[in-house]
């Protein structure tokens, strides 16, 4: 994925407000993790594992998960990075989705209520190609209770017992901010807002196609604005699509 904000010079401090920042590259060059090839992109289970720890430890599998529900209204949403430094932008480079900057190694948690639906443990992004399926490097969707698919991309690490077919909770921790796939060596989280579409890796699709800013804002400021109904509404006018409409900007 490339944001118009990637680009940009790195501000020399962060406004100190709970949710603002600049962009961060904190990590250190050789921080990249080599997970086994064998834990990429997981395809949900319904595998139980016992009773859920509390947080940070890492959540425990679901017997099955939910049905989606877009209609509910009483589930709790935040926001995805628990951080007091965090900047984001109301726009995005060639589709909708969100890069949301902080720090590296700051926790990535689960928005809603859900269940883990994919999990991308290795980086295998190369500028050499293929351009847009591993463009995201670590990498997390999580299915909420509302039917909505959260996708957070460019982890420096995923939290242990964070599985396809788990069941996580809003605020759960998930993993770390970083900059693995194509963040460009900045420390950020890409965003994106999707419905779940089966039967094929729709990286085009995972990535985002509704503007999640108005949302964010949302919840940072403690609100819970929900994205169900304009999920819904794409999927209604666009269903499943096959094939991206450009494949160079992925996350």
């Amino acid at each position: 994925m490339r944001s118009p904000s990637i680009g940009r010079r790195a501000r020399p401090a962060y406004p100190v407000l709970l949710l603002v920042a600049a962009l961060a590259a904190g990590c250190a060059p050789g921080d990249r993790p080599t997970s086994a090839p064998g834990n990429s992109w997981q395809g949900p289970s319904t595998r139980a594992t016992g009773t859920r720890p509390t947080e940070p430890a890492g959540p425990t599998a679901s017997a099955a998960p939910p049905s989606p529900s877009p209609t509910r209204t009483d589930l709790r949403h935040v926001f995805p990075v628990r951080a007091g430094n965090v900047d984001y932008h109301p726009t995005h480079s060639a589709y909708p989705g969100t890069d949301i900057f902080a720090d590296c190694g700051e926790p990535v948690v689960a928005v809603t209520d859900g269940v883990i639906l994919e999990v991308s443990r290795v980086d295998r992004f190369s500028r050499r190609g293929p351009l847009g399926p591993y463009n995201g490097g670590l990498s997390v969707s999580l299915l909420g209770d509302d039917g909505v698919r959260y996708y957070g991309s460019h982890l420096s690490a995923i939290a242990t017992g964070v599985d396809a077919g788990v069941r996580v909770r809003a605020g759960q921790q998930l993993g770390k901010v970083g900059r693995t796939g194509n963040a460009n060596n900045v420390c950020h989280l890409h965003f994106g807002l999707s419905p779940k579409c089966t039967g094929h890796d729709d990286w085009w699709i995972r990535r985002g196609v509704v503007w999640p800013a108005k949302y964010l804002d949302s919840w940072r400021k403690r609100g819970n604005r929900a994205p169900a109904a304009e999920v819904t509404a794409w999927q209604r006018r666009h269903g499943c699509p096959k094939a991206p409409s450009d494949s160079a900007a992925a996350g």
